[in-house]
């Protein structure tokens, strides 16, 4: 998507490429997908040590493609953040760069996985608690209320590294860590709250909560859990349900397109969150108009113009008031240039 002017889409060409190929696995492996996502992060400078950049100018748009972002949060991966400082690197260095980063986050999960006690037959409680007391409680995994406020807790290189995260990344640490180990695990996308279960979804099953350290819940608090996210809706059968990779990746950018969204300076990380999005198999329709919207915002009237008339094609013989609104909208960005 898009063309380059050295700061674009070719700087980050191994992740997309990979991302891509990753998500069209006949079983897509979470950890890696989660793992490209924080190495997209990191090259496009969205950490400490480089400019938040979205894609590069299309040659015929006036603008110099950066922001002013606050890049004061912590962060590693320093040979793939460092693309994002001057020029463009040499793709074979970028290459070698994001592969260190993807290998080092599999190591920490297979390191992690080995500190588990090994135990034969243990039932899902037996392995929740297994998880509680090594990730939650030797090693200080978990989260509270300022997680939310930082873009790393989005981010599994970053949760990997700080131990603290959203409920959604430590249940991907969970998952992946369980897994290794051998454990029956899923993890299970209740309305604004992600846990994990161990067992066996359709019969004897228990559900931890990895936020909290990893302690079980049982369904009173599971109950209240769902109530406070959604206002009062009940706990049904069908939010506990196993989450498949994809949902959880989706899920994940979209929490990071909600955490960049107030944040106008940091547009350029909301907008490569919509574009791993896009590469996904599925994924909501609407999210190219967004992205466009997102490219006029940054300057790229020209190409967000084309961008949204091609989405209102795609949508006008179904809502054609919504395709006018989108023509619209056009119209007026290419009005900007003058």
């Amino acid at each position: 998507m898009g063309g380059g002017d050295g700061t674009g889409e070719e700087r980050t060409g191994a992740v997309r490429r990979r991302f891509a190929e990753a998500a069209r696995e006949e079983r897509p492996d979470l950890a890696l997908l989660c793992l490209l996502i924080g190495a997209e992060a990191a090259t496009r400078g969205s950490l400490r040590g480089g400019r938040d950049t979205g894609n590069g100018n299309d040659g015929n748009d006036n603008s110099d493609n950066s922001d002013d972002s606050d890049n004061r949060d912590g962060g590693d991966g320093r040979a793939v953040r460092g693309a994002a400082r001057g020029a463009a690197p040499d793709p074979v260095d970028e290459e070698a760069a994001v592969d260190r980063l993807v290998d080092e986050g599999q190591a920490e999960l297979d390191r992690l996985a080995g500190l588990l006690p090994f135990g034969r037959g243990r039932t899902p409680a037996e392995w929740a608690a297994a998880l509680e007391r090594t990730l939650g409680g030797e090693l200080g995994f978990g989260g509270s209320a300022p997680d939310y406020r930082r873009l790393e807790s989005s981010l599994l290189t970053e949760v990997l590294r700080r131990r603290r995260g959203l409920p959604i990344l430590l249940s991907v640490v969970w998952t992946e860590v369980a897994r290794r180990a051998g454990a029956p695990v899923y993890g299970v996308a209740l309305p604004g709250h992600f846990v994990v279960g161990f067992g066996d979804p359709a019969g004897a099953h228990v559900l931890a909560d990895p936020f909290g350290g990893g302690t079980q819940l049982g369904e009173d608090e599971l109950a209240v859990m769902v109530a406070g996210a959604t206002g009062g809706t009940p706990l049904s059968a069908a939010s506990l349900r196993p989450a498949g990779p994809l949902e959880t990746v989706l899920r994940i950018l979209n929490n990071i397109r909600a955490w960049a969204a107030p944040r106008p300076e940091r547009s350029g990380v909301r907008l490569w969150a919509v574009e791993l999005s896009l590469l996904l198999p599925h994924h909501p329709g609407r999210l190219r108009f967004e992205r466009a919207q997102l490219l006029v915002e940054r300057g790229h009237f020209l190409r967000g113009a084309r961008e949204m008339e091609e989405y209102a094609d795609v949508v006008a013989t179904m809502e054609p008031n919504a395709a006018e609104n989108v023509r619209r909208a056009a119209r007026a960005a290419r009005a900007r240039l003058n």
